[in-house]
């Protein structure tokens, strides 16, 4: 009978190949994904460049030791540190002190491009913006409060009071040069186009952005030119776009095949107005390649 020592190698073995197979998926994925939306620019006249940063949720809760020499192999220069579930690479940094974290930043000339804490919620995040500030990070993300599913002027009323109570939160945020994202999410108050429409006119002179995730906007009826339409609305309020599709959805378990259809290029999204519209407010903050696994990859395989 073989020694528990060599099944325990075998089982090493075989973990460090799946690793490498996912990597090595993703990867592939990547750069695929960013060949799709290069050449969709590259047809427009003039130039024009997304400036890319990873979600660290795209990997589940692989080590960042694993994930930070991937960033700028997928063509991005910044890394966004997602806390449990999704991922554990915001819990991962704090672990070993941000002065490392740091460290390994520069060794692989990496920046913390965002901080995306959904589980704060947009009035828990303040002792976050200092920590943004401390690591010279210029964005955190995070979801909306307040009644879901309102139209008309009680929903303007309602996103108008949410951006009131958040001005003391928004002054810290400008104390440490960060900017509030909001992300378009479904059942939350911040969800559909008019909701983004006013959030954006009343974040005028603050800094209070937009994160914005056409996934969510699909599911409202919303296609590639509808969305281009609001991301001329939006302009300069866009502080994130999420490169993500409805695809097959992210909530049951689907083959890998039809998961990575809500990737750009996958799916039956037309990104080419999406880009003509980014193009055309010369769209200069993140762009994330995104998608959500199901189930999420929620461990380190080696």
């Amino acid at each position: 009978m073989p020694s528990s020592r060599s099944k325990n190698s075998v089982l090493a073995f075989d973990r460090l190949q799946d690793r490498r197979s996912f990597l090595s998926c993703m990867s592939a994925g990547m750069a695929s994904t960013l060949g799709v939306l290069h050449a969709q620019a590259s047809s427009q006249s003039g130039q024009f460049q997304l400036r890319y940063c990873l979600a660290s949720s795209m990997y589940g809760q692989l080590s960042l030791d694993v994930i930070l020499p991937e960033v700028r192999r997928g063509g991005a220069t910044a890394i966004d540190l997602w806390p449990m579930s999704h991922g554990n690479q915001r819990e991962q940094a704090e672990a070993m002190g941000w002065d490392a974290f740091l460290s390994r930043l520069n060794q692989h000339q990496v920046t913390t491009g965002c901080l995306t804490r959904y589980d704060l919620g947009p009035f828990g995040v303040d002792k976050e913006m200092q920590l943004a500030g401390k690591l010279k990070c210029p964005l955190i993300v995070t979801g909306g409060k307040g009644p879901a599913g309102l139209e008309g002027q009680p929903l303007k009323q309602a996103v108008l009071s949410f951006v009131e109570k958040l001005k003391p939160h928004l002054e810290i945020a400008a104390n440490h040069g960060v900017t509030l994202a909001i992300e378009n999410h479904a059942n939350n108050l911040i969800h559909t186009p008019d909701s983004l429409r006013w959030l954006a006119e009343f974040a005028v002179g603050q800094p209070l952005g937009v994160a914005l995730a056409p996934y969510h906007l699909e599911t409202l009826g919303l296609g590639a030119d509808a969305l281009g339409d609001l991301i001329r609305d939006l302009g300069p309020s866009i502080s994130m776009f999420y490169a993500w599709q409805y695809g097959m959805g992210c909530m049951t378990k689907l083959s890998k095949p039809r998961e990575l259809l809500q990737m750009p290029g996958r799916g039956s999204l037309d990104f080419t107005p999406i880009l003509k519209a980014l193009k055309s407010i010369q769209y200069r903050g993140w762009t994330e390649i995104f998608m959500h696994p199901v189930p999420p990859r929620d461990s380190d395989p080696a």
